[in-house]
């Protein structure tokens, strides 16, 4: 085995076990291109503040560029015996260049290498992530705009509450995911900080050009102090956070269709290319897709705990514990972008039942409080109406009978204001069209949710 780029302390090799242990090549290797482009800015930067010859610099950033086609053609596998990708490519530019590629790393640490690929990589990922919301987003409001009069129940506690549109229930998710596209870019914002520069924890005595690199990365702005540069993981963590909130919301989402597939309710179907059978049950037509998102989701709470867990006790500043923080925040990278590639098709396929969703919402009472508005309108306080109506459902299920079907002499034993428009009043029609007050679910106020949703998704880009 090669020496190690640090070999020159030690007098012994480090035992293949302990070279292993530590090696990160495994998981770090998919940060290649990002490490690429940050040595690039870095060699850049050398070359022209004089640190490094100029030719040489433009040599460095040649063979890295070679480096770069290389790995991507598949010409260049990863050596598996590598320490890490940093150490890879810094090796391999050795073999090509000679002397010269051992002047890459002038005046920077891997501490702040590695702070600095991490982040470029993971500022690529929220942007993918980003992009699969947006579709998610926009494949919620195909099916709001083709439900605008899909009459079904609304629930609290799993019991009947009151009439919705099934374009309202889904379009709450909706809401749901522009808040988390927006904690995306909270935490993109926060990322999208310059580590590069800090070394090893002190800066260094040559006369770099932070900004220079800054520009050429795209980052926002210079991180402004060098021990927080190399020790800070805030942005790995915010962004488990982030995508932790956005898991459960699909597993929300996902626990309602589980619910909505099952005989119980039927209100839909799912394609059969995104439901799997029983190995012994031939009519069983199992979610599974829905069932793993809402399994994977505490798969991603778990990475989030991992960031926390690893961070909460370690002094300033950079700490080999924080090795750990990449598998912890690819998973859930990987993971929540597996979840959406899966669940867009699957809803953008999935078959609405509106009659078994109105059957539903014809049982339960659910326009109860509907009676008890009309009696208010007639005068009654609230309270009052309240008790008269509770008192009716009361007979309706002594007798088998809806708020519906029961007699209107039944009506007006109870109190004698009801009339024969009570009917109209307690109409599911009427219900759900008379719940017309910003962001409720009659058809023209879920318009203007729509139309409020598509100028938000635009603003946000």
């Amino acid at each position: 085995m090669a020496d190690m780029i640090w070999a020159g302390r030690f007098t012994k090799q480090i035992d293949e076990r302990v070279n292993d242990f530590n090696s990160s090549i495994k998981f770090d290797s998919r940060m290649y291109k990002s490490d690429i482009e940050g040595s690039i800015a870095h060699a850049t930067m050398l070359g022209s503040c004089g640190i490094i010859d100029k030719g040489e610099s433009e040599k460095i950033i040649e063979g890295l560029k070679g480096i770069l086609a290389d790995i991507e053609n598949g010409s260049l596998p990863f050596d598996p015996a590598a320490e890490d990708i940093h150490m890879f490519v810094e090796s391999e530019l050795t073999k090509r260049l000679g002397a010269t590629g051992k002047r890459l790393h002038t005046s920077r640490s891997r501490n702040d290498q590695v702070a600095v690929d991490i982040r470029l990589c993971l500022r690529d990922e929220v942007k993918e992530i980003r992009a699969y919301v947006k579709e998610l987003i926009g494949t919620i409001i195909t099916l709001a705009e083709g439900n605008l009069t899909t009459v079904m129940p609304g629930y609290t506690h799993l019991q009947r509450a009151q009439p919705i549109t099934f374009a309202h229930h889904v379009l709450a998710y909706a809401q749901m995911l522009a808040r988390d596209i927006g904690r995306l870019d909270d935490a993109a914002k926060r990322m999208n900080v310059n580590p590069l520069g800090s070394c090893a924890l002190a800066g260094t005595t040559y006369p770099i050009d932070r900004q220079m690199t800054t520009d050429l990365l795209g980052f926002g702005e210079v991180m402004g102090n060098s021990l927080d540069g190399v020790s800070d993981r805030d942005f790995c963590i915010e962004l488990a956070s982030a995508i932790s909130i956005l898991m459960m919301h699909l597993s929300r989402f996902s626990e309602e269709i589980i619910l909505w597939c099952s005989w119980e309710f039927k209100f839909v179907e799912l394609d059969d290319a995104y439901a799997t059978g029983s190995s012994i049950m031939p009519q069983k037509k199992n979610p599974d897709v829905t069932e793993l998102i809402r399994g994977k989701t505490g798969r991603v709470y778990g990475d989030l705990n991992t960031l926390l867990t690893m961070m909460k006790g370690l002094p300033l500043a950079y700490n080999k514990d924080m090795q750990e923080d990449k598998e912890a925040i690819f998973d859930a990278v990987d993971t929540v972008k597996l979840c959406l590639k899966t669940f867009i098709p699957m809803l953008a396929t999935m078959r609405v039942i509106p009659q078994n969703m109105r059957a539903a919402a014809a049982r339960g009472f659910i326009n109860a409080t509907d009676c008890a508005d009309y009696l208010v309108k007639k005068g009654m306080p609230f309270r009052d109406a309240y008790k008269a109506t509770g008192t009716l459902v009361h007979i309706c299920i002594e007798k088998g009978l809806t708020l519906e079907t029961l007699p209107l002499d039944e009506y007006k034993a109870v109190c004698d204001i009801f009339d024969n428009d009570v009917f109209d009043a307690i109409s599911l029609d009427t219900c759900v069209m008379q719940r017309n007050s910003e962001g409720g679910p009659a058809p023209d106020a879920v318009k203007k949710q729509l139309a409020a949703l598509k100028g938000k998704l635009d603003a946000l880009g």
